[in-house]
């Protein structure tokens, strides 16, 4: 097992991996900016090393200084956390090369599934049923306008490369079509150094599920079934939670199988997330993407089953074999997370950086924080609005909202603008509570009201 493990990431997820890693009897190394010298896991770990300024061009994605500082602190291997680097193939493999073990699937299998056209490809080829469009980046306006004529509209244009709702764009028509990959195309090079898109049927009445998946080199992938996160707003992900109030046991099956067919076609080992969109009206799902990291809603499934992914992750990085087996797998009661960001949801969810006044995080039965925030911290602009996630855990989907319900009212955290205020109108609506929820909800209808 590995005795010194350094964390490429700041934030909660880098909390998190700390406190598995104590559990372990790891030490562990914290790389930061500066803008994150005061931050939580800062305090926490064995180890901190500064890489570099605030902007995450020139310290979280700074790959020679996470190298450096990883050679420095002598460490046996790195954890990527989720976001920054944690699905760059080169990365990866300059970790490997430098005889540091990489906690995460091989380069190939992330180069394989980490674009969006040669994993739907390879999902094809697998069998794994996949949304009807082109079977690879669309070369011009022309073959765009062709491809969505030939499926029909609406058409969902989509990066390749893309993630988080980035590089995406709904068109009707062949003018908004045209626009639309303009706008896709600008933004996905922008963001991921990739402006290639490709062209999907865009199903009306969606719910997104996605199957969690962990494997070991051993050749064994487990799924540990479903967690739906049709609840989103842009594409961004607000409330997980698992199982879905709308996938019967006999589709939970099939969704678990495709997902680790998929996984082996491809070689992969570790955590990995296959991600489904469910047609609502057919009663039909069809694959997505794959996420060839840990998840931010990996928490939810968690509290259903009762495994450490974290722990998972680091034991088949060290060449370990999975601690359970695919029949000792178990879904126990209901679980939901939602994502506590800084932000004034009442005004456009615009971004509310600041310091943090009082901070009590709810507790009790049934109830998790995970969380990088304390009273007194500050806040840095430089990155991604969340602060934290709130996930509870109850016998059914019933108890386990009013749960929720109750620890929303328990959370005080002052001095800046949370999603709080909107996850306990959100949760209160009538459509929520009784599952008439789609992936446009939010947005043409919660946002309307």
């Amino acid at each position: 097992m590995f005795k010194r493990i350094l964390i490429a990431n700041r934030g909660e997820i880098a909390v998190r991996i700390i406190r598995t890693c104590r559990r372990m009897g790891i030490e562990t190394v914290v790389v930061h900016s500066t803008a994150d010298k005061e931050s939580l896991a800062v305090r926490m770990a064995d180890v901190a090393i500064c890489i570099g300024p605030g902007p995450a061009k020139q310290s979280y994605l700074n790959i020679n200084n996470i190298i450096a500082a990883a050679e420095l602190a002598d460490v046996d291997a790195i954890h990527p956390g989720y976001g920054f680097l944690s699905e760059n193939s080169h990365f990866a493999q300059v970790v490997r090369d430098c005889k540091i073990e990489f906690i995460g699937p091989y380069s190939e299998a992330m180069e394989a599934l980490g674009n969006k056209a040669k994993a739907k490809t390879l999902a094809r080829a697998s069998g794994v049923p996949t949304v009807p469009g082109s079977t690879g980046p669309v070369k011009s306006q022309e073959e765009a306008i062709q491809v969505a004529r030939e499926i029909g509209y609406p058409v969902l244009i989509k990066a390749t490369a893309g993630g988080g709702g980035r590089g995406m764009r709904v068109a009707h028509n062949d003018a908004s079509l045209v626009s639309g990959l303009i706008q896709a195309q600008r933004e996905a090079e922008a963001a991921f150094g990739n402006a290639d898109c490709i062209i999907e049927a865009f199903v009306q009445r969606a719910r997104h599920i996605e199957i969690q998946i962990i494997g070991d080199t051993h050749g064994s992938i487990v799924a540990l079934g479903e967690r739906d996160c049709s609840t989103q707003r842009r594409h961004q992900k607000l409330v997980e939670e698992s199982p879905s109030p709308v996938i019967t046991a006999e589709t939970r099956a099939k969704m678990n199988a495709d997902a680790v067919k998929l996984a082996k076609a491809a070689g992969y080992h570790n955590a990995g997330t296959v991600e489904f969109i469910y047609d609502l009206d057919r009663q039909a799902y069809y694959f997505l993407e794959m996420n060839t990291r840990i998840q931010v809603e990996h928490p939810v499934t968690e509290m259903v089953t009762g495994y450490d992914l974290i722990r998972e992750m680091i034991r088949v990085a060290a060449g370990e074999r999975l601690s359970f087996t695919q029949q000792e797998v178990k879904l126990d009661g209901h679980a939901i997370e939602v994502r506590i960001n800084a932000e004034d949801w009442e005004k456009g969810f615009s971004p509310c950086p600041g310091k943090i006044g009082m901070y009590v995080a709810p507790s009790g039965k049934g109830v998790r924080v995970d969380s990088h925030c304390y009273a007194g911290y500050t806040i840095p602009p430089n990155y991604d609005s969340m602060i934290g996630k709130l996930i509870v855990h109850g016998k059914d989907r019933a108890e386990a909202l009013k749960i929720l319900e109750v620890a929303l009212g328990e959370y005080i955290l002052d001095g800046i603008k949370t999603t709080i205020p909107f996850h306990q109108r959100l949760i209160r609506d009538a459509r929520f509570i009784n599952n008439e929820v789609t992936t446009k909800w939010v947005d043409d209808v919660f946002m309307k009201v």
